[in-house]
C-alpha cells in the first residue's frame, strides 16, 4: 500500500489516504486481504485485472467525503479487460460481519463490522461484477456455504448517499443493480453512468430486473442496457424513486424498457418534493423481440394503492423509440388519470403498420407536441379513457429518415423529416436537464451540436460532417475535405454537402470553425 495524499505538519509528511493495490505482483494478492472495515476518506482500492476471476465478495460500510471519496477501482488488462468479481463460489473476508450477505456480490451499507453507518461518497468503477443468483453459492463470513436467493444482485446498495457506479459491466445475477430505501433509511444522490447492464433476471420470474432502484435523487446516464436473461420476465430499468433522471442511455428489451412506479417501501420518498417529477430524455429505447409487454414506458404505480402512485408529471423528450415487433408497440402506460406526461420532440417508430403504434394504453393525461410518429398512429391500444391533448404539430412521414433502420443505426440522414423540427423544452426541466449531449455507441457521449435553425426531433442531432454516422465528428470523416473546398455554390446533391455545416451552400473557413468545435466536443 502507498500513501495517496500527504499533508505537511510541522515539517513532517503525514499520510492522509491509502492506496491498496490488489492483484498479481501487488501488495495484496486477494480482495479479502484488504482491510475493508478500516477504509478512510480518500482511500482507494485498486483491483488489477488477471486472467482468472476474483471469486470474492465484500461490504463497503465506511464514509468518504465530497473532496475525498472512497474509491474501489478496477485496473483494466492489456486489451481493456475489466477485472472480474465473480459471486459464484466466492469467499468473504472473515474479519467482516454483515447481514443480508446473500443479497449481493458487492454490498454497500448494512454491517456490524465495520460498525453500521450510512456509507457516503463511495465510487465503484471499472469492474465486471457477476453471478449472484440461484443455483450459485458462496462462502459467507462465518465460513458456511450459502445459496443466493432469486433477488440477489451483482451490486446491492442497502443504504447510501452520494454513491457513484461507473464504467462497470453488471450481469448474470437476479437483479443486476439493486438500490434499496425504507421508511428509516433512504438512499440519496445515486449516479449510474457508462455501465453495461445485461443478462440479469431469473427464468420464468417477473420480479427481478436489470436494475431495480429506489432513492431520492438518482440519475442514469450513458449506460447500455441489453436484454435480460433469455426466459426472464423482468423489466430493464425498474425504479421507485423521487427525482429520477434517465438520460442518454441505450435500453434494449425487457418486459418494459422503463417501469417507473410507486415507492411502496418508503414514505420518505413518497413525501419528497420531487416524487411527482420524473425526467426521461435523449434515450434510445428498442423493442426487438415479441416477448413480454409491448408497452415501452410505464409511469405511475403497480402496488394497487393508487393514492401513493407518482401522480405528477413525466417529462419525456428527445427520445428515439423503435419497435420491430409485428404487433407494434404502446409508447406509454400511465397508471391512472392522475398521471400526466408531456411528450415532445420524440421519434416513435414501428416497422409494422402505423396503426400498430399506440401512444397510450388507456388512462392518463398526455400532451404531445412536435413528435415524429409513423402515420396511422392511434391514441390508445385499449380504448382511450384518459385525455390526449394534441396541438397538431406531429410529423407523420412514411419513413423516419434513419441512416440504417435495419442495421440499428438511428442517426438521422441528411433528408430526415426530423431535422430542424423540434420545439423548445418546458421551463420546469431547464437549465439542469437541457439536451446538451447525445449517446455515442456504445457507452460514450458527444456534445449535441445544433447546425440548423432548431434542434432535431429524437435522441440524435444531424451532424453535417458526420460522414460515418457514428454520432460524432472525427478526422476519419474528412478524407474528402481537401477536394470540397472549391468555392461557393455547392450543389445540394454534391457529395460535399455534409461538410457545409452552416448550410449556406458554401464550404469555407466558417465551416472549418464548426468542424473544430465538433471535434473538440466529441473527443475526436
Amino acid at each position: 500500500m502507498v500513501c495517496a495524499a500527504t499533508a505537511w505538519l510541522g515539517g513532517a509528511s503525514v499520510c492522509l489516504a491509502t492506496v491498496y493495490e490488489v492483484g498479481p505482483g501487488q501488495a495484496y494478492t486477494s480482495i479479502g486481504a484488504v482491510p475493508w472495515e478500516g477504509l478512510d476518506p480518500g482511500d482507494e482500492v485498486r483491483i488489477h485485472w488477471r486472467a482468472a476471476s476474483y471469486q470474492e465478495k465484500f461490504v463497503i460500510g465506511r464514509q468518504g467525503t465530497a473532496a475525498a471519496p472512497i474509491v474501489v477501482r478496477g485496473i483494466p488488462g492489456p486489451q481493456g479487460e475489466l477485472p472480474v468479481i465473480d459471486g459464484n463460489g466466492a469467499t468473504t473476508r472473515l474479519a467482516l460481519d454483515y447481514w443480508s450477505e446473500s443479497r449481493g456480490v458487492i454490498k454497500i451499507g448494512g454491517s456490524s463490522v465495520p460498525p453500521d453507518v450510512t456509507p457516503r461518497y463511495i465510487v465503484v468503477e471499472h469492474l465486471d461484477v457477476r453471478s449472484a443468483r440461484p443455483p450459485y453459492t458462496f462462502t459467507d463470513d462465518t465460513g458456511a456455504t450459502v445459496s443466493y436467493p432469486n433477488n440477489a444482485a451483482s451490486i446491492y446498495l442497502e443504504k447510501g448517499e452520494h454513491i457513484t457506479i461507473r464504467d462497470c459491466e453488471i450481469h448474470d445475477s437476479g437483479n443486476g443493480l439493486f438500490v434499496a430505501s425504507s421508511d428509516e433509511n433512504v438512499s440519496r444522490d445515486i449516479l449510474i453512468e457508462r455501465c453495461f447492464i445485461h443478462g440479469n433476471g431469473n427464468v420464468g420470474s417477473i420480479y427481478e430486473h436489470n436494475t431495480y432502484t429506489a432513492a431520492i435523487g438518482i440519475t442514469y446516464q450513458f449506460n447500455r442496457f441489453g436484454p435480460l436473461r433469455s426466459g426472464a420476465g423482468g423489466n430493464n430499468l425498474k425504479d421507485r424513486s423521487a427525482g429520477l433522471v434517465v438520460r442518454y442511455n441505450w435500453i434494449e428489451g425487457g418486459n418494459r424498457q422503463l417501469d417507473l412506479v410507486d415507492a411502496e417501501d418508503s414514505a420518505q420518498i413518497r413525501n419528497d418534493s420531487e416524487y411527482g417529477r420524473t425526467i426521461v430524455y435523449g434515450n434510445i429505447l428498442l423493442e426487438t423481440e415479441e416477448t413480454g409487454n409491448r408497452q415501452i414506458v410505464h409511469y405511475g404505480g403497480d402496488s394497487g394503492v393508487t393514492a401513493t402512485y407518482r401522480k405528477g408529471r413525466l417529462y419525456f423528450y428527445h427520445n428515439t423509440v423503435v419497435s420491430t415487433r409485428s404487433d407494434g408497440m404502446t409508447l406509454l402506460r400511465l397508471s391512472t388519470n392522475d398521471e400526466a406526461c408531456d411528450a415532445r420532440n420524440n421519434i416513435a417508430w414501428v416497422t409494422s403498420g402505423g396503426g400498430a403504434l399506440a401512444l397510450l394504453d388507456s388512462t392518463g393525461q398526455l400532451d404531445i407536441t412536435h413528435n415524429l410518429f409513423k402515420a396511422g398512429w392511434i391514441a390508445a391500444s385499449s380504448g382511450l379513457t384518459g385525455t390526449l391533448n394534441d396541438d397538431g404539430t406531429t410529423v407523420e412521414p412514411v419513413a423516419p429518415g434513419f441512416l440504417d433502420l435495419a442495421g440499428g443505426n438511428f442517426h438521422l440522414a441528411a433528408d430526415s423529416p426530423a431535422i430542424d423540427a423540434a420545439t423548445g423544452l418546458r421551463a420546469e426541466v431547464l437549465p439542469a436537464n437541457d439536451v446538451t449531449q447525445q449517446y455515442l455507441v456504445h457507452r460514450g457521449q458527444a456534445e449535441r451540436l445544433v447546425a440548423g435553425a432548431a434542434r432535431d426531433i429524437g435522441a440524435f442531432e444531424y451532424l453535417p460532417g458526420d460522414i460515418d454516422g457514428d454520432g460524432a465528428v472525427s478526422l476519419a470523416d474528412f478524407a474528402a475535405w481537401p477536394d470540397c473546398v472549391t468555392g461557393p455554390a455547392v450543389s445540394v446533391a454534391s457529395s460535399c454537402r455534409p461538410l457545409d455545416f452552416d448550410l449556406d451552400d458554401d464550404i469555407d473557413l466558417l465551416d472549418f470553425a464548426y468542424l473544430q468545435r465538433a471535434l473538440g466536443g466529441s473527443g475526436g
